[in-house]
């Protein structure tokens, strides 16, 4: 994620927040539009389960589980303190009834259950957990289990929690979609609410996770969408359940009343023909390999400029999806985003005399 340095003068800065740091971003552009102490260390408390959960749908998408699969309940996740869904070592439980236990009750219980279930020990998916934070890009991630209890060297940063969410909206919307509203769950015959308070304040929130302990605070990651924008707040160390509920509002709001999202290109769109030596083709169509947005002060779109950049001498072979140059978006002569420009289609090389002729060219470029 890079910040978004690009502040007009009739926007006011971010609000004031009694947190111990926060982070907003825009989902679509992967832009940081405000954040205070986004990359201090602190402890995720039950925030950890946002890769919890972000591992189980790995793990059912690859076929190793499926969600009708039951899974034992061992001793130690019966036992363990704080929120629970209440499993019982005698009653098996669905991965399916785990996963909402974990996203929407907050338990520890199912939790450890489905770290047993993928890695046959806590231990054992603390491991994958740190692999897949940095996998992410998570530098300030690290996990010793898979719950969010206390530990030193169980931490990670509101910037890390961030990417961690957008990770798991983009690459598992369906399972976002289906759970991470959800205000209420039932098993045991025990009914839970969601601890989001946004799900019910704000039409626009459509989930996250909360997180509480005594030493970490009142924390909470929340994503709202409206129309075709969609902001993510991560609000660490609030000094009450209210109060991080509160404080996100205002953090969101913030980035909808004076920021917007527009789509500059969606994936695969034709940006540029570039020129390419000694080639069967002379040129080569350069798309972009996902969609490109770009976050910024609302009104200020209309003065961005783009310019493209080819990788020449640009020499054949070529192949499908290689990068062939990039499309650099600046405003007031200040770059605010960059992507790079891949080939539509390969081009193979010329035969000997047309790649004699092209040698020879090059010598006077």
């Amino acid at each position: 994620m890079v910040s978004l340095s690009v502040q007009a003068a009739d926007i006011p800065p971010p609000p004031a927040l009694a947190v111990k740091s926060y982070q907003l971003y825009d989902f679509n552009s992967d832009r940081v539009i405000a954040e205070q102490d986004g990359s201090s260390r602190v402890e995720p408390a039950s925030l950890t389960k946002i890769m919890t959960a972000y591992l189980a749908f790995k793990a059912l998408k690859n076929g190793h589980l499926s969600p009708t699969q039951t899974l034992p309940v061992s001793v130690k996740a019966w036992k363990v303190e704080g929120s629970k869904m209440f499993i019982e070592p005698n009653k098996p439980v669905t991965v399916d009834e785990l996963l909402h236990g974990t996203i929407i009750q907050s338990g520890n219980d199912s939790s450890i259950a489905l770290a047993e279930g993928i890695a046959g020990s806590e231990e054992g998916f603390a491991d994958l957990m740190n692999k897949e934070a940095a996998r992410l890009g998570m530098r300030d991630t690290h996990y010793v289990n898979s719950t969010g209890l206390p530990d030193p060297q169980h931490y990670t940063t509101a910037h890390d929690l961030a990417l961690l969410a957008t990770a798991l909206i983009r690459d598992y919307p369906d399972q976002y979609k289906r759970l991470y509203s959800m205000k209420e769950y039932t098993y045991n015959k025990i009914s839970q609410p969601n601890r989001n308070r946004l799900l019910w304040l704000d039409p626009y929130v459509d989930g996250m996770k909360t997180g509480h302990t005594k030493s970490a605070g009142y924390c909470l990651v929340t994503s709202a969408k409206r129309g075709d924008t969609r902001l993510v707040s991560v609000v660490l160390g609030a000094p009450s359940d209210s109060a991080r509920a509160t404080e996100s509002q205002k953090l969101l709001n913030y980035g909808f009343q004076f920021y917007e999202s527009k789509l500059v290109y969606k994936r695969g769109t034709v940006v540029s023909t570039l020129k390419v030596w000694k080639g069967a083709e002379n040129t080569v169509v350069a798309t972009v390999a996902k969609d490109v947005s770009i976050t910024l002060p609302k009104g200020e779109y209309a003065r961005v400029k783009a310019k493209v950049t080819s990788q020449q001498p640009l020499v054949a072979p070529i192949s499908a999806g290689q990068q062939v140059g990039k499309i650099e978006f600046t405003l007031d002569d200040k770059v605010i985003a960059e992507q790079k420009l891949v080939a539509a289609k390969g081009v193979e090389v010329a035969g000997i005399f047309g790649r004699m002729l092209d040698s020879i060219k090059l010598l006077f470029e």
